[in-house]
């Protein structure tokens, strides 16, 4: 089975970013996709701060990365681009670490005027880590996740045709590479 790993990049673990990272596991996993989940706000600050490689849970969050075959990478987009606590996990990941991954960006912003944080800020860091393989990804604005009467993130029908789109689109890379994998 292929493995699929999401980073998610939100210091908040009540943020509307994690209904799209839900709606997004749900879908994979409903296509037989393993899925795990880093929630690096929940990964020791000292170790992020510090760059503990050695660190027992930075080593086993990169275990999860080195195993998956691609990786969602999630983040809100704080002053035109993705979270420190995303860098700080991103900088303990070994160099080439994403090597023979699939990438999938996923960012939610204020608004569009940080459409292209995607482009410019995360896809260069990416490359250094080895990332060859990066999906167009979505950018989605916070009015296309709105918290209703009972506190519910709900998604807009818009972004969920959008996320339904990128997600067939990564499942289909993943397992032909899976597929390739295997015939090796």
């Amino acid at each position: 089975m292929a493995k699929i790993v999401v980073i998610n990049g939100t210091p908040s673990l009540v943020s509307r970013v994690n209904a799209v990272i839900e709606y997004a596991e749900a879908n994979l996993r409903g296509r037989g996709f393993e899925v795990e989940r880093i929630n690096v706000a929940e990964l020791p600050a000292e170790d992020l701060i510090h760059t503990k490689f050695e660190s027992e849970a930075i080593v086993k969050a990169n275990g999860l990365v080195a195993e998956a075959d691609a990786v969602i990478v999630v983040s809100p987009v704080y002053k035109a681009s993705y979270t420190g606590v995303l860098k700080t996990f991103l900088d303990l990941i070994p160099e080439k670490g994403l090597a023979g991954k699939i990438l999938l960006p996923l960012f939610m912003g204020g608004s569009l005027a940080h459409l292209l944080t995607i482009e410019y800020a995360l896809k260069p860091v990416l490359s250094v880590l080895g990332a060859r393989h990066i999906l167009g990804g979505v950018y989605a604005v916070d009015s296309q996740a709105v918290r209703n009467d009972q506190g519910v993130v709900e998604l807009a029908d818009e972004l969920k045709l959008r996320l339904d789109s990128v997600l067939a689109e990564l499942a289909e890379e993943t397992l032909h590479k899976a597929a390739r994998k295997s015939a090796e």
